[in-house]
């Protein structure tokens, strides 16, 4: 019985060869995304700009299209409809929530408004109640802005510390520009095609964070072990060697998760569409910085080359390389 096999066991593939255009490409993407967010800016969902959150029940089942179907003539803008699901809830209780955008730069949407909402929904269902409205004004939103970046920001300086600790400070220089890659263009694709940013695409952020972090340290720990074993070989080429040992698992990984991705963004429905958006695109520069870009900083800074000397005997891990040999 034969396996399928992506990548062959042995691969000697030179992931330096064109390196300042690979690294050249990330550097100027990088800046890119900066310029556009700073002339685009991003399209602000609800949970940032402000709005109204309607929970609507009824006894009869309904659908996500059906109210869709019923507020569109309305001419709202961003509304998110979407279903609760609770175990506590009985068969013939049905629960949507239609988050609205505020309108016309409002702190929440006009009571009028509202009453139009609720008699569209009506003509999907009439006995359709609604137990609570709830408004978030301009102030919340900020707030909610400044803690998104606060906890991203958090996330890279944990992350930059622990590699610290674990490797050299030159491996957390690279781990963390690399991160820093992914969070920018994945932030400058949002806002070049002015697709909804709102909390869960924070939450997609930390995640592309932790999924590219998780790949970089298996690519530095491997690094590692064959820094201590290949002593003599050249910095450049024994990172090389430690990234086609791991490629197979890279692929693998990262292969395995885009087929999940992808399915759940042709199939999952516009609630989860942005989200799954965010992975996938993160996913994808996830991979790239870990295998381009990562270890070449790694290689222009140097590191330490004997690892089993106690600190303070031998080449620190302050040396510098030739990125070129």
């Amino acid at each position: 019985m034969r396996r399928l096999k992506l990548v062959p066991d042995h691969t000697t593939l030179d992931f330096f060869k064109y390196q300042w255009l690979t690294l050249g490409s990330s550097v100027v993407l990088m800046i890119a995304s900066i310029a556009v967010f700073l002339v685009m800016g991003l399209n602000f969902g609800i949970d940032f700009r402000g709005g109204t959150t309607i929970r609507s029940e009824t006894t009869s089942p309904v659908t996500v299209a059906q109210y869709r179907e019923a507020i569109a003539p309305l001419g709202l803008g961003d509304v998110v409809i979407s279903e609760v699901f609770d175990p506590t809830f009985g068969d013939d209780q049905n629960v949507m929530m239609i988050r609205i955008q505020a309108q016309d730069e409002e702190a929440s949407v006009s009571p009028e408004m509202i009453a139009s909402v609720e008699a569209a929904i009506k003509t999907v269902d009439p006995s359709v109640t609604f137990p609570s409205v709830e408004s978030v004004g301009p102030k919340v939103s900020g707030e909610l802005v400044q803690s998104a970046i606060i906890a991203v920001a958090l996330a890279l300086v944990g992350i930059m510390i622990y590699v610290w600790l674990r490797f050299e400070w030159q491996f957390a220089v690279g781990a963390v520009a690399a991160l820093v890659h992914d969070v920018l263009l994945t932030i400058g694709i949002f806002s070049l095609f002015q697709i909804r940013f709102d909390l869960t695409i924070v939450a997609a952020l930390l995640t592309i964070v932790g999924y590219s972090i998780n790949d970089t340290v298996v690519v530095f720990d491997r690094l590692r072990e064959n820094l201590i074993k290949f002593k003599k070989m050249p910095l450049r080429d024994v990172m090389n060697l430690s990234v086609n040992e791991t490629l197979s698992r890279t692929v693998m990984t990262s292969g395995t998760t885009l087929i999940a991705l992808i399915a759940l963004l042709v199939l999952g429905g516009d609630v989860i569409r942005g989200f799954v958006f965010a992975m996938t695109w993160g996913v994808v520069v996830g991979t790239y910085s870990s295998v381009f870009m990562a270890k070449n900083l790694v290689l222009y800074l140097g590191t330490k080359r004997e690892w089993t000397k106690p600190t303070g005997e031998g080449p620190s891990g302050t040396q510098f390389s030739d990125p070129d040999k």
